[in-house]
């Protein structure tokens, strides 16, 4: 297990994670750290747990938000795939039914 130290509003905090997983870890405290900052410039300095727990609820909101557009997303997905299918049977039919017509018309004239 690796350990790393990242830097939470201008305090270093040392972390473990597997290894191989320190760049990421750096970059989501990174994130962490540009939250609470925020919150610190919007609402003051509030005292570490305060700052921390607000930015956590922020990025929490932020994640609820895009688990929520990521659903609706899915959703059109699967309508569109849905529609997309319909329009290849119906383009196959369309298709199937013209051949029989110029088959039909070819052995006329024959």
């Amino acid at each position: 297990m690796a350990q790393i130290s990242v830097e939470v509003n201008g305090r270093p905090y040392a972390v473990g994670c597997e290894d191989g997983q320190e760049p990421h870890l750096m970059e989501l405290a990174r994130m962490f750290d540009h939250q609470v900052r925020q919150v610190g410039q919007d609402m003051g300095q509030l005292g570490d747990t305060r700052l921390f727990l607000m930015g956590a609820l922020l990025l929490a909101d932020e994640l609820a938000d895009a688990r929520s557009r990521l659903a609706a997303l899915q959703v059109e997905v699967s309508r569109l795939q849905s529609d997309r299918a319909r329009l290849e049977n119906r383009a196959v039919s369309a298709l199937e039914t013209a051949a029989k017509r110029i088959e039909k018309l070819a052995s006329e004239d024959a």
